[in-house]
């Protein structure tokens, strides 16, 4: 089988990788002129980690990132409502975001994918076409799009797509690391205020990830370049971080995208092209690496490509919009909550930790183990 993606980041590297271990030709179309990922840091949670431990990819990015034993959510009055939240029976690892990509890319390499850079994928057909912007048509068996929020190949889906805006957004960063950055030794913190969020991530041995998040209409919290004396006025017990902040920073609106299908004929469209969702739970680029992965074991063992797609749809759908309305709901009560009530906030939040129940709801993705030795089609 040969396989055409449209993509080259996190998401179509893990399915590339994925397909070419399983024996499968496997070219990779990616439209800037070098691989390369936007973006600071980023969470790899448990679902994620057992997917790059499959694809040989696992060994590369545990070394070079952070290994978290908290993460604490602290509110208003720097009170600490959780020291491990999400982190029930499953490991955290912050990373920079380009150092994933790299690790992906390497194996993705050793596995055999042909990855053409400076390569635009403007159409695609049901019966596995692609055509490229120079007018070169290319066919496949299985043509997969994994070009973000913008994705062409999405357009050319049947059925309903919705591209939702949230009302609230981000800016992220990356910072020098400092030897008396003790507090975030092997832990992770996001702090509240009103409507604001800090998280300071540490992510190698020389970076801390920051992100600033805050509603649209927070017009000093979205300035780009960021307010530092705004936020700082938010945030008096991170100044430390916000001080080292530079002028590289953008806001970004958050947009969930929800789509009727995900696949039609012989096209297929995963990650941010399917289910593009705000990054409250750290879970949008470990959804990616899950969703792309079970997706080349279901089309690998199924009798037929047709076959494969609809049980891989029919079984990871539930879990990434199940991941979405969580996210979604994180980032409304982080950033639209009455700011008079912020103490009922906390109080909330405290109890939603200790709540197994709620916790085993949030986790969803963590406890779908893609990489299990079970039948599943």
């Amino acid at each position: 089988m040969h396989v055409e993606i449209a993509g080259g980041g996190i998401g179509g590297l893990t399915a590339a990788t994925a397909f070419a271990r399983r024996g499968h030709s496997v070219t990779v179309h990616e439209i800037n002129s070098e691989l390369r990922e936007i973006g600071a840091g980023l969470f790899v949670w448990e679902n994620a980690l057992r997917a790059l431990e499959a694809l040989g990819a696992y060994d590369e990015i545990a070394k070079s990132g952070e290994w978290n034993q908290s993460w604490q959510i602290r509110d208003h009055r720097n009170r600490v409502l959780q020291s491990d939240w999400l982190m029930k029976d499953s490991r955290l690892l912050t990373a920079e975001r380009r150092r994933l990509h790299i690790a992906l890319a390497n194996q993705a390499i050793r596995a055999g994918v042909e990855i053409r850079t400076g390569s635009e994928v403007v159409s695609a057909t049901p019966e596995g076409e692609l055509e490229l912007a120079d007018g070169t048509k290319r066919k496949a068996d299985l043509v997969l799009g994994v070009e973000g929020v913008t994705s062409r190949i999405r357009d050319l889906l049947p059925g309903r797509k919705q591209v939702i805006r949230l009302r609230d957004g981000g800016a992220r960063y990356l910072i020098r690391r400092r030897e008396d950055d003790h507090e975030v030794q092997n832990s992770s913190i996001e702090c509240w205020n009103a409507g604001r969020r800090v998280g300071v991530i540490p992510v190698s041995r020389e970076h801390i990830y920051l992100y600033l998040c805050c509603p649209v209409i927070d017009a000093e919290g979205a300035r780009a370049p960021a307010n530092i004396e705004s936020w700082v006025r938010s945030f008096p017990q991170l100044e430390s971080y916000l001080r080292r902040l530079e002028d590289n920073g953008k806001y970004v609106e958050f947009r969930d995208i929800r789509c009727e299908r995900w696949h039609h004929g012989r096209m297929a469209i995963l990650g941010d092209a399917a289910h593009a969702m705000s990054p409250n739970l750290g879970q949008a680029a470990c959804i990616s690496i899950q969703s792309a992965y079970l997706l080349a074991r279901c089309v690998h063992e199924a009798h037929s490509i047709g076959e494969g797609l609809r049980a891989w749809e029919t079984k990871f759908r539930p879990v990434a919009e199940a991941t979405q309305r969580l996210s979604r709901f994180y980032g409304r009560v982080g950033t639209r909550w009455p700011v008079l009530l912020q103490d009922a906030r906390s109080l909330m939040i405290s109890a939603m930790g200790s709540s197994a129940r709620l916790q085993h709801r949030i986790n969803v993705a963590v406890r779908t183990d893609v990489t299990a030795a079970v039948p599943i089609l």
